[in-house]
């Protein structure tokens, strides 16, 4: 097995890489898609981050605590739930053509899908710095709008592209051929070749032999008392 080399962390910190990520292992037919779709994970990140200026900015113009706090959490959960329950799934369709980890990766992509749509509107007090927020600061401060401004900008732009790249892999799956009762499949085949699944089988069938063997012995000594 290939040894974890994402994400590149600096040697000064004390933890190691979790995932490995080459796209060479991807089939060629899927390469570019699957390399479009780690640039809007980055792009989705880099949102946040900047997100995280901007309402440090607002939260100087008088916009409060509550966005800049919600925004730290934005980024810090978003970013590494982003690449663990969507990116890595379809990685990994792309990688074995597995229609599980399509299906897992279109329920949690629309989720994705839905939050950047809620944070390029730009509710006041959910920690983001979308459209609603940033037209209202126009009015009282020109200066911190425009920095707002810029998120705004990028949360929209994310909002867009995940929802192309949604409906293109989606026609693209459906094209192949692939179905809900496919993946349904691959759930019970994988399961079923889960070594600890099979160890649990043997052990049940191996119990179930030794009671057979038991009661066939009972059975004749039973008899011997009666005569």
């Amino acid at each position: 097995m290939a040894e974890p080399n994402f994400p590149p962390l600096p040697g000064f910190i004390p933890l190691k890489p979790c995932f490995y990520q080459d796209f060479d292992e991807i089939p060629e037919n899927h390469r570019s898609m699957c390399k479009k779709m780690y640039n809007l994970w980055i792009l989705n990140s880099a949102t946040l981050a900047v997100n995280l200026l901007g309402c440090f900015a607002w939260m100087f113009g008088g916009g409060g605590v509550t966005n800049f706090g919600l925004a730290i959490v934005w980024l810090i959960m978003f970013t590494p739930c982003s690449y663990v329950c969507w990116f890595r799934p379809l990685y990994k369709a792309f990688k074995s053509d597995s229609s599980f980890n399509f299906m897992q990766f279109f329920f949690m992509f629309m989720a994705q899908v839905t939050i950047s749509i809620i944070q390029s509107i730009g509710i006041p007090g959910w920690g983001v710095c979308g459209w609603l927020a940033t037209l209202s600061f126009f009015s009282s401060n020109i200066f911190i709008a425009l920095i707002m401004l810029v998120p705004t900008l990028m949360f929209t732009a994310v909002a867009s592209l995940s929802f192309i790249a949604l409906t293109r892999i989606h026609n693209s799956y459906r094209g192949s051929g692939a179905s809900m009762s496919k993946a349904q499949e691959e759930w019970t085949s994988g399961a079923w070749k889960n070594p600890h699944v099979q160890a649990a089988a043997q052990q049940a069938a191996m119990g179930a032999a030794a009671g057979a063997t038991r009661d066939q012995h009972a059975g004749p000594q039973h008899n011997d008392n009666q005569m």
